[in-house]
């Protein structure tokens, strides 16, 4: 049945950026669909969070690491641990990211540093070294995540639009390489969304009455939103789908 294709029982996903958001809600969505969860965020508590007790609460396990992936050396760290504490990671999800707002001729080398850092170079290093192992192992489902910056350039974000449109062709280069061996590479795209990245937005009345306007749902998405796309893309249902994005956007790509 079709159905079945979904589902992710006994596979362990690995979530960055899982403490709150977009990357809380997909954890959610794939123990909801089955799947045993590994978290990590930079400030990700180690017991007892919110995001472990909505995991537990769906009847998986929940597993958290810190790291701070603005460091490459934390990075590395966690990797290490990671591989050595866990025996198979069947579904990869980069979401952790971060975003810096000033105008580009005023966008200070520290904010380029640390987006491009956290949004697109520890996003290589742990798809590499999770990606290994899944070759090893002849299959494994990795979901970047992009943005609607992936096909556009934004506002005040130079550094966050180059680090996504990067990842829109990461995700295409790893899918060239690795989809004869059994992993399918993909990325999601969100649209504006109510998280703590666009709060400044949303607080700006001006702007986000012109984004509303745009938007052919009429609303800012949410984080449960993500639940059914990542589900899909880490599940057996997208098996013949490589190097795409796809958009979760209210129809903002569309217009």
């Amino acid at each position: 049945m079709v159905l079945d294709s979904f589902s992710l029982a006994g596979k362990t996903a690995l979530v960055t950026g899982c403490k709150r958001g977009i990357g809380k809600a997909i954890a959610e969505g794939l123990a909801e669909a089955g799947a045993n969860i590994i978290g990590v965020s930079a400030s990700l508590e180690l017991s007892g969070s919110e995001v472990e007790q909505a995991i537990q609460a769906r009847g998986r396990s929940f597993k958290a690491y810190q790291s701070d992936f603005s460091d490459r050396n934390s990075v590395h760290t966690f990797l290490k641990k990671l591989m050595d504490e866990n025996d198979r990671i069947d579904i990869l999800v980069n979401n952790a990211g971060t975003i810096m707002r000033k105008p580009a001729a005023e966008h200070p080398d520290e904010y380029w540093d640390e987006v491009i850092e956290v949004n697109l170079n520890s996003q290589f290093v742990i798809s590499r070294e999770v990606g290994k192992h899944m070759i090893a192992n002849g299959k494994g489902k990795i979901i970047f995540i992009a943005s609607l910056l992936t096909f556009q350039g934004g506002i005040t974000v130079p550094g966050y639009a180059a680090s996504k449109g990067a990842i829109g062709q990461l995700n295409m280069a790893l899918s060239n390489e690795w989809a004869s061996k059994g992993i399918n590479v993909n990325a999601i795209a969100p649209g504006y969304i109510a998280t703590d990245n666009t709060k400044a937005l949303r607080s700006d009345s001006e702007r986000s009455d012109s984004i509303l306007s745009r938007i052919p749902q009429a609303r800012w998405g949410n984080p449960e939103d993500f639940k059914g796309p990542a589900v899909f893309l880490a599940s057996e249902a997208s098996n013949y789908m490589n190097g795409s994005i796809v958009t979760v956007d209210g129809g903002w790509m569309g217009r």
